[in-house]
C-alpha cells in the first residue's frame, strides 16, 4: 500500500512540474506576441539587431597609406646664373671662354632709392628688353625708403652697396669706412633677406681702405668704364636724351660698365639709349653672371 502511495505522489508532481513548464512557455510567447503586436499597433518596427562580437574583425575597408611627398630635386627649382664674365682692372666686363659673348654692356644706376615712379619706369623699359642692371644704393635712403628697396628687389633686378652717406671714403679710416659699407649690408639683408655682393664707392672715391673693406665683405669693388654724365645735368638744359645717348656712345665699347643715375632725364632716355645700343649689337649682360673675383 505504502509503494502504491508513493508512485502516485511521483506521478502527480511530474504532472504539475510539466504544466509549469509549459505555462512559462506560454507566457514568455505571449508576452513577446504582444510586445510586438504593440509596436506594430504604435507603427515602431521593433529591433532586431544582432550585436557583434567584440573580437570578429571589421569588415569596413582600411584606408591607404599616403606615399611620402617627393622632395624637390635640383632640376625642379630655378637653376642657378652661370658665371660666364669677370671683372678687369678697368672695371669692364670680360667672358670667360671665346663662346661666350664679348658684346656686352653692363647697365648701373646710382643714388636711389627715390621714387617709386622713376623706378618702376626704368624697370618696365628694363623688363621690355630682357635687361638686368644694378641699383647702387645708399644707406640714408634705404632707411627712408625701405618700400622702395623692397619694390626693387621684388621687381627682380639687383641691388648694389654705395655706402650709407655717400661720401669720399678713402678720406675716412678703416673704421669709418666699415661701418659705411657693413651698414648698408645690414640694411639690405634686414629688408630683402639678401646682402648685396657688389660695391660702388660714391665719387669712385674709395681707395685701398674702400677696396679692403668690400673684400672683406665678400664684395666686387667697382667704379665704371663708361659714363652718362647724367649728373652734370640740370632740369633746364635741352636736348637731355640726345646728349645722354653721346656721351654713352662715344665711350662704347665691348664690356662697358655704364653708369648712371636715378634722375627723370635717364628715365626719358633709358628707352631711346637701350634701342641704340641693340642697334649696334650689344646685348645686356646678367649682373649675376659675374665673378665676385677681379682679374
Amino acid at each position: 500500500m505504502t509503494k502504491q502511495t508513493t508512485v502516485l505522489f511521483l506521478i502527480c508532481a511530474f504532472l504539475l512540474s510539466s504544466c509549469g513548464n509549459s505555462t512559462t512557455g506560454s507566457s514568455n510567447s505571449n508576452v513577446t506576441t504582444n510586445q510586438f503586436q504593440q509596436s506594430k499597433e504604435e507603427g515602431k518596427v521593433p529591433n532586431t539587431e544582432v550585436s557583434k562580437p567584440n573580437n570578429i574583425p571589421s569588415t569596413e575597408p582600411i584606408p591607404a597609406e599616403k606615399d611620402p611627398e617627393t622632395p624637390k630635386t635640383e632640376t625642379d627649382q630655378a637653376a642657378p646664373i652661370e658665371l660666364k664674365y669677370h671683372m678687369n682692372k678697368n672695371y669692364d666686363i670680360i667672358p670667360n671662354d671665346e663662346e661666350t659673348p664679348k658684346k656686352v654692356v653692363l647697365l648701373t644706376f646710382d643714388d636711389g632709392p627715390k621714387e617709386a615712379s622713376m623706378i618702376n619706369s626704368m624697370i618696365d623699359t628694363l623688363d621690355k628688353h630682357h635687361a638686368k642692371a644694378i641699383f647702387f644704393v645708399n644707406g640714408y635712403r634705404v632707411k627712408e625708403n625701405p618700400d622702395l628697396l623692397k619694390l626693387i628687389h621684388d621687381r627682380e633686378q639687383i641691388i648694389g652697396n654705395h655706402s650709407w652717406d655717400h661720401i669720399v671714403l678713402k678720406k675716412k679710416t678703416e673704421t669709418e669706412v666699415k661701418k659705411q659699407i657693413e651698414d648698408v649690408q645690414k640694411a639690405v639683408k634686414d629688408i630683402t633677406g639678401t646682402a648685396p655682393v657688389f660695391f660702388r664707392p660714391p665719387h669712385g672715391g674709395g681707395g685701398d681702405v674702400g677696396k679692403k673693406v668690400a673684400k672683406d665683405n665678400g664684395l666686387l669693388y667697382m667704379t665704371w668704364s663708361n659714363g652718362s654724365l647724367d649728373w652734370e645735368m640740370k632740369a633746364s638744359d635741352v636736348n637731355k636724351t640726345t646728349a645722354l645717348i653721346k656721351n654713352v656712345t662715344d665711350q662704347l665699347h665691348s664690356g662697358s660698365n655704364i653708369l648712371m643715375h636715378e634722375l627723370p632725364w635717364t628715365i626719358e632716355a633709358l628707352e631711346a639709349l637701350l634701342v641704340e645700343l641693340e642697334g649696334r649689337g650689344y646685348s645686356f649682360v646678367d649682373p649675376r653672371s659675374i665673378e665676385l673675383e677681379m682679374r
